[in-house]
């Protein structure tokens, strides 16, 4: 993967970003159709070296019931999560298309309850979120030390450029 850019120096990106809401409740946050789209937006641009142009990506806005049943189908983990990635395989090179990235999935409970745990915005732990997911369909993880620190600092980054605090800081008072 190629470093990152920086911030300031973000390209906009070609991509068709679809969100659904599949849940009640998600009014709660003022615009989160909005907060999403412009997150995912931050995330391809921050990465706009790895990303295929023309592309798609699909977020959903759901609950913690239909995530749970995701994790436990996709993932064996019986449990409601706060967000899924599924990446997409690369379009064969026969195929004039946009490129689909893949689907996040976001669950409005578990977003609210560690929102309020930390002390954080709803709209801001959702743009964490969105960033985080769209970062796992460009290929980044967090499952060795390593790979984790490269990926919180890149979220760091995007979120930084949003005006959102260290996601990964202690609680605001």
């Amino acid at each position: 993967m190629a470093a990152p850019a920086p911030v300031a120096q973000l390209a906009e990106i070609d991509a068709d970003i679809d969100v659904a809401v599949e849940a009640e409740g998600w009014s709660v946050i003022a615009d989160a159709e909005a907060v999403a789209i412009r997150a995912c937006r931050a995330a391809l641009a921050a990465c706009a070296e790895d990303v295929p142009e023309p592309c798609e990506v699909a977020i959903t806005l759901t609950d913690d019931a239909r995530i749970r049943v995701l994790n436990r189908d996709w993932r064996d983990m019986d449990k409601a999560t706060n967000v899924l990635s599924f990446p997409q395989p690369d379009l064969p090179d026969d195929i004039d298309a946009p490129q689909p990235l893949g689907d996040i999935i976001v669950a409005l409970e578990t977003l609210s309850r560690e929102a309020e745990t930390e002390g954080k915005a709803p709209a801001d732990h959702l743009a964490h979120l969105v960033v985080h997911g769209t970062l796992h369909l460009m290929g980044y993880d967090h499952l060795e030390d390593n790979e984790a620190e490269e990926m919180e600092a890149l979220e760091r980054d995007i979120l930084a450029g949003l005006g959102i605090a260290d996601p990964y800081g202690l609680p605001q008072d």
